[in-house]
């Protein structure tokens, strides 16, 4: 089945209320901190004060005496007894050699290198205990410099031996000499500098994890809050703790957000599960907020230096990129990949630059690991495209959407200078129907309103690509991938004709319970109340890679239709027993059985029901039952890609920006659910504008405290930060994948910050400001009018 036909089964592109809703808002959602087991005991970390230093020595005799207390662990306990965290992926520097991979210690061995590092672990019977022990634990630090600025790290006190200058790796792509030609030939360069921001997650759950070792049978058990449970399986035991992996089950209940952060190996999940072991009993740790600011991986943390070699007529030649990218203190599990392979390859955006050079310099700094966050990569891409480009057009004297017109890609399949190869898109419509919806013609009525009022209104345009459902397997284990990159679904039909399907990929808040009953239904010809989704533990689902990457429809979803395949090809076996017919003449539609040219024809819950009970077909042909199960590992990305545009008013006076007006226009492919996808694109926008008005993370530049470590220094968005979401969708169906989806789940986190920005420049390019980096506070932006002024 082709995509454009599964795109006109019932249910497909119907909005479904979300079958996972009733428990949620309910209060009935079972989240691993609602989880307890019987005589469990309680974690707490002792996290490190300092930025960087030596540990001369740590005394835990009076905290092992306090009451409750069980054990307390630190770096020598574990020395020899495990290895350190992995990292998931090998980046090669340009003359071969591989990055460098200092050890990552899942309690500290002899020094700590960011504020919020592992330095000891404290088990006690109560919470209250182990956090009281855990404050009497004494450690003798030596404090040393902090690494806290990329661009000085070269010169600051090494963080690793392993890397001396700090610096990880340095990553190259494209053809450097015809990029210099080009701009060598060029009529017009246009340069920009940009740094894009630290950014915290902060998903509504904070981390958990709760590890059970049973001695009868030598297994043990983790719940933990993370989004690919077989991944973290697969790292910690061949990575980390050497045990065989069919010992150890990975149970990943509800989960309250992700946005990326809680894709990883982390070393709390480690520690408990070895202390279950070590103390015969489960050991359950939650994070505090607090907590969560400081060990969580934070995201993007950019400082890029941009060029854009155009013709006379604004045509784009070439471009050439150099990216400072901050590692933090260690490699987190796909920290190498993201300012590389998920970035450079991308920095085509939608247009047709024939030649692009990039390098990125990885560095590590005394500051929480940096990792994937919601778009992982391809926000840092588009963002330093969208406002190169627009940069480009004000150089011009043009407008910001004809440089963006002159320039599109217009001929698929279409080969970028970068790596990748775009199979369809249509960006001139997506651009066309964004512009409709924004009513950018009356614009320029508007910007005369605000300024009679002593407002400035901005335009600002972004028109982002992104590559989702990371694959094929072999084209990136070539890259560097330490792991496959499949999905595996599992069709499991009853004799009554009901539905379980066990998915690889894992739900946090995207409506795979929902979605995936609908592929299901459709497929099948039955109502979507008769499909259940089961998804999160390793003791009952195949081996899958999760959710990330906006991949669960376009890879997870065409693992299911594969395994749906087989279950209608054994069931026309079957129908065509019954009705005395070769399989050949056996048709399947709306749920039905029918012979080609008569007016015989069966349901499916009665095929169902036969190959359960299989007194009408022959044994020795067909064995019974219909349960199936296959693998999916897609030979190219899907390439979601829309257009956005956002106004904003200004005050001068005071530096407020507020968003007044924000048009999103998808090309997601094939839709299953329309208003799930609303609500993804929603969640993307407030995260995405949220990064270019309010948040940053911020370190100390001498000290490496978090100066952002709580909401009363790090800025959330809220709802009245923003206007109502006027929203299109444009279809070109991805022509890989059976279901013709592209993933919808970062869109909005991609496109929006360059939208914004652009906007807010837009607004003040009259009072002289150039350039302003995320976030445009109040402060900034006043500095910036100010600065201009002067």
């Amino acid at each position: 089945m082709g995509a454009n036909e599964f795109a006109k089964l019932p249910h497909i592109g119907e909005s479904l209320l979300r079958k996972e809703d009733l428990r949620f808002l309910t209060g009935v959602g079972q989240y691993t901190d609602d989880i307890n087991q019987a005589h469990q005991k309680y974690a707490v970390f002792v996290r490190s004060p300092h930025a960087h230093a030596a540990i001369l020595g740590i005394d835990t005799a009076d905290a092992a005496r306090m009451p409750g207390v069980a054990a307390i662990y630190i770096g020598q306990d574990i020395e020899g007894k495990m290895n350190g965290l992995p990292c998931g992926w090998l980046i090669s520097n340009p003359d071969g050699s591989p990055m460098k991979e200092p050890p990552h210690p899942v309690l500290a061995q002899g020094k700590v290198r960011y504020v919020g590092d592992h330095v000891a672990l404290v088990v006690a019977d109560t919470l209250e205990q182990a956090k009281n022990a855990a404050e009497a634990v004494q450690v003798d630090y030596e404090a040393l410099p902090a690494v806290i600025d990329m661009r000085t790290a070269a010169q600051g006190p090494a963080l690793h031996d392993a890397a001396p200058d700090n610096h990880c790796y340095k990553w190259t792509l494209g053809d450097k000499a015809a990029v210099d030609a080009a701009f060598a030939s060029a009529a017009h360069v246009t340069r920009i500098d940009l740094v894009n921001n630290r950014l915290i997650p902060n998903a509504m759950e904070p981390r958990a994890a709760i590890g059970v070792y049973s001695r009868a049978s030598d297994e043990y058990t983790l719940y933990v809050a993370n989004q690919n449970p077989h991944v973290e399986r697969l790292l910690m035991t061949a990575f980390v703790l050497g045990l065989p992996e069919h010992r150890v089950r990975v149970i990943a209940p509800d989960v309250g957000g992700g946005f990326g952060s809680k894709i990883f190996l982390y070393a709390e999940d480690v520690a408990v599960t070895w202390a279950a072991r070590q103390l015969n009993c489960a050991v359950k740790w939650t994070a505090e907020r607090s907590e969560s600011f400081v060990s969580d991986a934070h995201g993007r943390d950019h400082i890029t230096h941009a060029e854009m070699a155009m013709d006379q007529n604004g045509r784009f030649l070439a471009m050439r990129v150099h990216t400072d990218a901050n590692l933090g203190a260690y490699l987190s599990t796909f920290a190498s990949a993201v300012p590389t392979i998920l970035y450079g390859t991308l920095l085509a955006g939608q247009y047709t630059t024939p030649q692009i050079y990039v390098e990125v310099d990885g560095w590590f700094t005394s500051t929480a690991p940096v990792d994937a966050y919601r778009g992982a990569g391809r926000p840092e891409a588009t963002y330093l495209v969208e406002r190169l480009v627009t940069r480009c057009a004000w150089e011009l004297s043009l407008p910001q959407d004809e440089i963006r017109k002159r320039n599109f890609i217009t001929t698929f399949p279409h080969q970028t200078p970068v790596a990748l190869q775009y199979d369809v898109g249509d960006y001139m419509a997506c651009m066309t129907q964004a512009q409709q919806l924004a009513d950018v013609a009356g614009f320029d009525a508007r910007r005369q309103a605000s300024e009679a009022g002593g407002l400035r209104r901005g335009i600002g345009y972004s028109s982002y690509i992104e590559a989702c459902g990371l694959a094929p397997s072999n084209i990136a284990g070539a890259l560097g991938a330490r792991a496959g990159l499949f999905e595996c679904g599992e069709v499991r039909v009853h004799p009554t004709g009901s539905v379980t399907v066990f998915t690889g990929s894992h739900s946090h808040g995207q409506g795979h319970e929902t979605t995936f009953a609908q592929v299901v239904a459709a497929r099948l010809g039955i109502d979507p109340g008769q499909v259940d989704i089961v998804h999160g533990d390793t003791g009952r689902v195949p081996f899958g890679m999760g959710t990330y990457g906006s991949r669960s429809l376009a890879v997870g979803g065409a693992a299911i239709m594969r395994a749906l395949d087989k279950i209608e090809a054994k069931a026309k076996k079957i129908a065509a027993h019954l009705m005395e017919a070769s399989d050949a003449d056996i048709e399947f539609a709306g749920g039905e059985f029918t012979v080609k040219g008569t007016d015989k024809k069966i349901p499916f819950a009665q095929v169902a029901l036969t190959a359960y009970v299989p007194h009408n077909y022959p044994l020795d042909k067909l064995e019974p039952g219909l349960n199936e199960t296959a693998f999916y590992d897609p030979t190219n990305f899907t390439y979601p890609a829309g257009t956005y545009i956002c106004e904003v008013e200004v005050d001068p006076a005071t530096g407020v920006v507020r968003v007044d007006r924000f048009t999103a226009v998808d090309d997601f492919g094939v839709i299953v659910n329309p208003m799930i996808v609303e609500g993804q694109v929603h969640g993307g926008l407030v995260q995405g504008i949220g990064q270019a008005l309010l948040e940053h993370g911020v370190y100390d530049p001498e000290s490496g405290q978090l100066l952002t470590g709580s909401y009363m220094d790090y800025t959330m968005p809220r709802a009245a930060d923003f206007p109502e979401f006027k929203l299109g969708h444009v279809c070109t169906p991805c022509t890989h994948n059976p279901l013709g989806t592209k993933g919808c789940g970062e869109a909005g986190a991609i496109g929006s910050p360059p939208a914004v920005i652009n906007a807010v420049l837009d607004a003040l390019r009259p009072l002289s400001v150039k350039d302003l980096d995320m976030p445009a506070t109040p402060h900034r932006v006043w500095q910036a009018i100010r600065g201009a002024q002067a």
